[in-house]
């Protein structure tokens, strides 16, 4: 379980979903978050065991000028192809998972927010006290991940549908969290949940 003075959430939803907005309101209400695509993307950086091993199974195509990965272009090669994903999840997530628990066993937070995509693929539910699942509706995703990223719909859809059903997810939460309504009322919903929360740990 968690470091014992330190509880953890474990905060997922499905790209696009709206984690993000959630975890800045959790950080702001006082919570220590780990973004788990934040901390991938400093185990790929130039020179990482991650990145060799990227660079010898996807090719110099996709490094950029910089040396470093270029994730659109690796985005465009996994997200078309299933063993492709496979294959980069299985050399990134272990560095990453391991990095996280790293980051717990030192945090002094009373709470700890774990945001991550492939939360129970990579078994990090199993660090958590609790999940929270951010929900919206399909098209929301799809008109928000295409605004966003400034994907085609089919380009959307592709990343959409790489990953688990969503509903996996709702039906293993804790707590689910709509934000398929306005913004103001999903920081609303939470700073209500944080609340229920403080006041369950008697802080």
């Amino acid at each position: 379980m968690s470091h014992a003075r330190t509880y953890v959430i474990g905060l997922t939803g499905n790209i696009a979903c709206g984690k993000s907005l959630v975890l800045n309101a959790l950080r702001d209400l006082g919570a220590e978050t780990f973004d788990a695509d934040t901390v991938a993307h400093e185990v790929m950086r130039h020179g990482t065991e991650a990145w060799h091993q990227i660079a010898a199974r996807f090719g110099d195509g996709v490094i950029g000028a910089d040396g470093e990965i270029d994730r659109r272009r690796l985005g465009a090669i996994v997200f078309s192809d299933p063993a492709a994903l496979d294959a980069l999840d299985q050399i990134v997530h272990p560095a990453t998972v391991a990095s996280i628990r790293e980051r717990i066993r030192h945090s002094n937070s009373a709470v700890a927010v774990i945001d991550a995509i492939k939360l129970f693929e990579s078994g990090l539910n199993q660090d958590c006290d609790e999940i929270w699942v951010v929900d919206c509706t399909r098209e929301q995703q799809l008109e928000r991940l295409a605004r966003r990223n400034n994907l085609t719909r089919e380009e959307a859809l592709k990343r959409i549908d790489a990953q688990p059903p969503q509903a996996e997810k709702r039906a293993r939460a804790d707590q689910i969290i709509d934000n398929s309504q306005s913004a103001e009322q999903t920081l609303k919903t939470v700073h209500a949940m944080w609340d229920e929360l403080t006041h369950r740990r008697g802080a």
